[in-house]
């Protein structure tokens, strides 16, 4: 039997492709936020008013130890309230400090 013949499984039925293009629309608007955020605040460094090259790592590592932090406390409540409702604040809290980080010149 060939390689790719063995890494071949039954097709995904409507309801697995729907969770994962859920899950991946999930990841992809986690990660483009910090992918997004990370080169512009390092070109527009020079602009940003009383900023310096250590409190943007810092900024940029908060990001980053925050979403660490919630893991667990996001994976418990979702495990006491659903899925679907701890992903749906967690998103609206995610749109929140976007808008919130976009108001600002």
């Amino acid at each position: 039997m060939a390689s790719s013949e063995a890494a071949k499984g039954p097709p995904m039925s409507p309801f697995e492709k729907r969770a994962v293009a859920g899950l991946s629309f999930i990841y992809v608007a986690r990660m483009l936020g910090l992918f997004m955020l990370m080169p512009v605040l390092a070109l527009d460094n020079d602009q940003l008013r009383g900023s310096t090259p250590v409190l943007l790592g810092l900024a940029i590592g908060i990001y980053g130890l925050a979403q660490a932090a919630l893991q667990f406390p996001f994976g418990v409540a979702s495990d006491r309230f659903g899925r679907k409702r701890v992903l749906v604040f967690g998103l609206l809290i995610f749109v929140l400090g976007s808008l919130l980080g976009c108001g600002q010149p």
